[in-house]
């Protein structure tokens, strides 16, 4: 029985840890700015992608919500903070909603699965289709609550389309690495 104890504990110690690094990751990545046409961007949602086919969608919910709890409580893990605020003043703001949208991001990177028998060009085709559609969430809900903030004509012009090509270049990046790896041999499964 205590050896059941043992393994249990050590699972929620490799849970926490791991959960714990993916957050000091992903808080790196909103703050590493790389200069891009037409604005610069963060490999933040690719990261968020990334840590779904690592992690797998348990502890990829888990290490996202972590990372939203950091930078509520006042942690400056956002893009913008601290030079646009902290805390939960800065979580409410006007891009509450595309954080709000890594959580159905890493879900869908982390739950949906690839089968490994398909050849590469249709491994590529369907990372890429999964990728682009578990992205899709951050920009759905990032626009649908900064339609709070900017009116109805200008949101999609000011909240999505400057950030496409950027992350259609990450979303290829992350293809390419998705489609060369075994997607099974990828996620720590004793997590899913």
């Amino acid at each position: 029985m205590e050896f059941v104890k043992n393994i249990a504990q050590t699972k929620i110690i490799k849970f926490v840890f791991l959960a714990l690094i993916g957050s000091l990751i992903l808080a790196i990545s909103s703050k590493v700015k790389i200069p891009f046409y037409p604005v610069p961007m963060t490999m933040q949602t690719m990261i968020v992608l990334l840590i779904g086919i690592t992690f797998g969608w348990r502890l990829g919910l888990a290490t996202i919500a972590l990372y939203l709890l950091e930078g509520i409580i006042g942690l400056p893990v956002f893009a913008g903070t601290p030079e646009k605020g902290i805390g939960i003043v800065y979580f409410t703001g006007p891009t509450m909603g595309y954080l709000l949208g890594f959580l159905p991001a890493v879900f869908f990177s982390g739950y949906l699965k690839i089968n490994n028998k398909n050849n590469l060009l249709v491994k590529f085709v369907l990372n890429f289709m999964i990728f682009t559609f578990s992205v899709s969430f951050i920009y759905i809900f990032g626009l649908i609550w900064l339609l709070n903030f900017v009116p109805f004509n200008k949101v999609f012009a000011l909240g999505a389309l400057p950030f496409l090509p950027a992350e259609l270049f990450k979303i290829l990046i992350l293809t390419v690495f998705a489609t060369l790896m075994n997607k099974s041999n990828l996620s720590w499964r004793s997590f899913r």
